[in-house]
Parts: C-alpha cells; sequence; structure tokens
C-alpha cells in the first residue's frame, strides 16, 4: 500500500564524463537531507500481544539500499520509462526496513534522467508529500552537497519497554479525555454546539454511499499484483480558462474532466449504458492544519462524490459538479470522514484503513482521484531543472484505475495508476480523457464567445451557525429598527445591457487564445436585452448621453461577474 511518483529533469550538470549520471553525488545529497525527515530511517516494529505497530530507529539503515541506480536502453523513450514505472510500483516494499525506496533512472532521450520514489501510504499523504519534496529540490540551480550529519541510531526497545510505552500512551488518552471533561465543565455550550456539528457531519458521511455499493462498470474488477502507468499533460491556464467561463474550481474542472473521460471510455470504448451508472469516487481531503505542515504521517479525510457520467453536455456536466462540491462542502463531509476515524480508532489517524475495511467488501466508490497543488514555477535537484512530476495513487481492491494530478510550473501532470489485467486498454482510458479535457475546452470557449459567461449553478446553501443556547440576540439600535419597519419599494429592474459586439469580440479572442487543444467556435449571434428601468420622477438622459455611458455600463456588468465567480482552488481541501 504504498504511493510513488515518476519525477523527469534535465541532466544538466550532473553529467558524468561518460555520459552517464553523477549517482554518487544524488546519494550524498539525499543522505544530508534525512535528519529533516527522521521517519525515513525508522522501521517498523510491535508491541507483543496485541501487535500494534510502532516506529523505532532503524540500526542498520544504508542509503545504498534505498537509493538504487539502473538504466533504460538508450535512448530510452517514455513507453519504456512506463513500463518500468508499472514493474516497480508492483513491487512490495519490504517490511523489515525503513519503507520507502528512490530508483534513479539514466538513458532518457531528450539529455533527461528520472526518479522513481516509492513510499508507504503511513509515512506520508500528498501534502506533506510536497514538503518532503522541497527538502530535496531547490529554488535556484545549486550543486553544492553539504556532509550528512552523523546518524546515531537510538537502542530498539525491548517487548516490554513497548508494553510499557504503549501502556503510557493508553493512559494519556485517558488524560486527555478528562481533559476534555473539564473544557466541557468550563464551555459546556460551545462543546455541545461544537459536539452537534461534528455528529450532524458524520451523519451526512455515512449516508453519502459509504456503506452502499457502488454500480460495477468495466474500470472495475478483480485485482491483481500487476500494474500498468500512464501520463498526460495538461496546460493549466486552459483548465483555468474553462473555471473562468463555466464557473466552479480548478477541482471542479478536473472532476468534471475526469466524469467525462470515464463517459467517453464506457460508452464508446466499451459500448456501455451509462444512463442508469451510478458512479463515484473517492477524493482525499487534507485535514492537515496550517502548524501541522512539515510533520510526517497521514492527515487525511475522505470525499464521497458522485460523477454525472450520464450527463452528455460538457458545460451541464461541469455545473452538476460544482453542485455536488458545493453539497460535499456544506455539509463539511470531511469533518465527518475525520470524526469518524477518531472514533473508530482513538487517534488521528487517516480515513484510509476505514475505507479499506468498507471496499473489500462493499466497494462503495469506483476510482480514486486525487488533485494535489504544487508549486508553479522552476524547481532544482542540484541544477537538474525539474520537467514534471507524476503522481501515482494505490489502488483499493475491485479498482482498476486511479487517478492522481499534480501541478507543476503552468502544468497538470495526471499520473494513471491500472491493475495490468483490469485495464488492459489504459491508453485508450487516458485518450478519452483527453477528449474530455479538449470537449469541455470548446463549449467555454463557445459559452464565452457567445456572452453567454459564468452560469448560476442552483448550489446548495451553506447551512446557517446558529448562537449557542442560551445566548440572547443583540438588540436593534434605533435606526436599523426604523429601516426594518419600513417597507421595501418594489424592484422594476430588468436584465442588464449585453456587451457591446467589440467587447464580446475582445473576450473571444482573448479566451480562444488562452484555451489549449480546443478550436474556438464562431461567435453567435448576441441576445437581445433589456436596460434597467428609470423611476418616472427621474429626468430621462439625452441622447447622447446613452452612448456615453454604455462602455461604463460594460464594465459594471463584469465587475458583477467578478464578484459572482467562487475563489480558485486547485485543492477542496
Amino acid at each position: 500500500m504504498h504511493v510513488a511518483g515518476l519525477v523527469t529533469f534535465e541532466v544538466g550538470p550532473l553529467r558524468t564524463e561518460d555520459g552517464g549520471i553523477d549517482v554518487g553525488k544524488l546519494r550524498r545529497h539525499i543522505a544530508s537531507k534525512l535528519h529533516l525527515i527522521p521517519r525515513y530511517r525508522m522501521r517498523l516494529a510491535h508491541v507483543p500481544v496485541e501487535r500494534h505497530p510502532v516506529w523505532v530507529d532503524d540500526d542498520h539503515f544504508t542509503i545504498e539500499y534505498h537509493v538504487r541506480h539502473t538504466s533504460l536502453p538508450r535512448p530510452g523513450d517514455d513507453a519504456q520509462l512506463m513500463a518500468l514505472m508499472g514493474r516497480l510500483s508492483s513491487q512490495q516494499l519490504d517490511r523489515s526496513k525503513p519503507l520507502w525506496e528512490m530508483w534513479i533512472i539514466e538513458g532518457l532521450s531528450d539529455d533527461r534522467f528520472a526518479l522513481i520514489s516509492k513510499t508507504h501510504h503511513s509515512m506520508i499523504d500528498g501534502i506533506s508529500g510536497v514538503d518532503i519534496m522541497t527538502v530535496l529540490l531547490n529554488l535556484v540551480p545549486d550543486g553544492s552537497v553539504v556532509d550528512a550529519e552523523r546518524y546515531v541510531p537510538r537502542p530498539a526497545p525491548s517487548g516490554a519497554e513497548l508494553i510499557i510505552r504503549e501502556a503510557a500512551r493508553r493512559t494519556g488518552r485517558v488524560v486527555s479525555a478528562f481533559g476534555g471533561m473539564r473544557d466541557l465543565r468550563d464551555d459546556a455550550q460551545a462543546v455541545a454546539s461544537d459536539s452537534i456539528r461534528k455528529l450532524r457531519a458524520m451523519g451526512h458521511s455515512l449516508g453519502s454511499g459509504w456503506l452502499t455499493q457502488a454500480s460495477e462498470t468495466p474500470l472495475n474488477g478483480r485485482v491483481g499484483p500487476n500494474r500498468r502507468f500512464g501520463t498526460l499533460d495538461m496546460d493549466l491556464a486552459g483548465v483555468k480558462t474553462i473555471k473562468n467561463s463555466l464557473g466552479g474550481s480548478v477541482n471542479d474542472v478536473v472532476l468534471a474532466i475526469v466524469a467525462g473521460g470515464v463517459r467517453h471510455h464506457l460508452t464508446v470504448n466499451h459500448g456501455e449504458d451509462v444512463e442508469d451508472v451510478d458512479f463515484r469516487v473517492m477524493a482525499p481531503v487534507s485535514v492537515r492544519s496550517r502548524h501541522q505542515r512539515g510533520t510526517m504521517g497521514n492527515q487525511v479525510a475522505m470525499w464521497l462524490a458522485t460523477l454525472p457520467i450520464a450527463e452528455a453536455d460538457p458545460a451541464a456536466r461541469l455545473g452538476a459538479v460544482r453542485r455536488e462540491t458545493d453539497r460535499l462542502k456544506a455539509t463539511e463531509q470531511a469533518l465527518g470522514a475525520e470524526t469518524l476515524v477518531r472514533l473508530s480508532t482513538g487517534a488521528p489517524i487517516t480515513l484510509v484503513s476505514l475505507a479499506a475495511r468498507l471496499a473489500s467488501n462493499v466497494r462503495p466508490f469506483n476510482m480514486t482521484v486525487t488533485n494535489v497543488p504544487g508549486p508553479q514555477f522552476p524547481l532544482y535537484l542540484l541544477g537538474s531543472r525539474m520537467l514534471a512530476t507524476y503522481p501515482l495513487v494505490p489502488l483499493w481492491e475491485g479498482h482498476g484505475a486511479g487517478i492522481a494530478i499534480f501541478s507543476y510550473a503552468g502544468r497538470l501532470h495526471w499520473g494513471f495508476n491500472a491493475d495490468w489485467d483490469v485495464l488492459a486498454d489504459l491508453d485508450r482510458f487516458i485518450a478519452s480523457v483527453e477528449h474530455a479535457y479538449e470537449e469541455l475546452a470548446a463549449a467555454a470557449t463557445a459559452a464565452t464567445a457567445s456572452g453567454a459567461g459564468t452560469a448560476p449553478v442552483d448550489a446548495v446553501k451553506t447551512p446557517r451557525k446558529r448562537p449557542p443556547m442560551g445566548a440572547k440576540k443583540p438588540a436593534l439600535s434605533d435606526e436599523t429598527a426604523a429601516a426594518a419597519a419600513t417597507p421595501a419599494k418594489p424592484s422594476t429592474a430588468s436584465k442588464p445591457a449585453p456587451k457591446s459586439s467589440s467587447a464580446r469580440q475582445r473576450a473571444a479572442k482573448s479566451t480562444a487564445t488562452g484555451t489549449t487543444r480546443a478550436d474556438p467556435s464562431p461567435a453567435s449571434t448576441p441576445r437581445p436585452g433589456t436596460t434597467t428601468a428609470k423611476p418616472a420622477t427621474r429626468k430621462p438622459k439625452a441622447p447622447e448621453d446613452t452612448a456615453a455611458q454604455s462602455k461604463p455600463a460594460a464594465a459594471k456588468d463584469r465587475t458583477a461577474k467578478d464578484r459572482t465567480a467562487k475563489p480558485e482552488t486547485d485543492n477542496p481541501s
């Protein structure tokens, strides 16, 4: 159960005289950073009797075992690199050693080399993984290597010591519980309000589909030990253009692209009828607080989202995804999932364990989709510029594919992990996802060219927070009370005036140039509009003033649209 990543670099200053890669320098650089991530030199031990796992220092740690070196037959192409990635990700990590490996791959075409990393999910989640990546990478092309700090492992505890430590851990939990009771006594109303909120969120999480079976599709089946891996690159600016034109967030657009790709793959490649298919994805959501950034360990909860794969129209499909993510946010399902984990284990660990137990019996979702935002500027490894990074998410039982996305330097890098037998046509599935992006980009171009802009979505309203029980309502001032008692005048406003033809053409041209892999559709005939009705007591403007006011009116219309657009988030967390 490991996560992995494939990262490509320019060879640059790491080239040796014989044309290879300076592997020794890379190993020294990685070893010099391990004191910043101490768990990378720890192994698992187990408490006697109940076999509870704990971390202890590995007294036989060797950097050469964990940082390995291999080569493709020169000049190695991307297909060979993907095959190697699939083969390495199929191999399990040695549980008797620190649970990570890193492979240095040379021999790639176009003057590149690659790093393939494997890390057990118990050590790291996607958000903290960004912090670990920054330990090895630099903002500037600096090729210097510092000496590694001397590693002195602490003696491994005996079985008796492990039992004592486990008893102390459980005692600490009891003390924390009493501390919680003291807080309850000191501020009963606040605790009760928070408890009700968590119980409500837990109810929404359990009722969202975790206890029911998702539909069976060609993407689901009995998972074997072998894996396939594939990649796809997208322009982040093109995804943002779709977001700005049709609404939603970057993550909403990503989920809509996945929905369109699944629909195309099932209907076109497999001839399936998707009208009544209940297709759900599990989307990890970080619950890591800001002060926990840089700490090791898994700190994620899960969203369970239904994708509208039966919807044929790409713009309407994105609108349905927006409504679904708005519902998940309004019902606080990430909080409910985190609370369920805490209650089921007694410790703030990830929902992965709970989801694994559910998925083995029920399979409540069809696929994992995770989108992790990364830095939007170049990074370097000992002076060699990083070109791309493709993440890999592990497969659950019954899941033939998993998708992980990482944004870097203006690009979205998609990594597709697939079971060798369940998804033998992985290349066709990736092509379907790319097709879904292109049709969504075309829909955004057409919407902007026609002046439709961002269409409103009937999102679920966020529940209004109520004051604590017993709290008095604040008294209204005399002015506020008088204003509330005054009846409101009826509004006679109608639709705002449409943009001028020149403004529509400029918007269409701007959007078309910012959208990738889509041909701009011709602008349709502008829709007629009316201006805001004026009160009868106000003197009408002279004809010559109307033209002078058209440009400010259009600018005001665009400002109003900007105020209604949702803030952009690359990640639903």
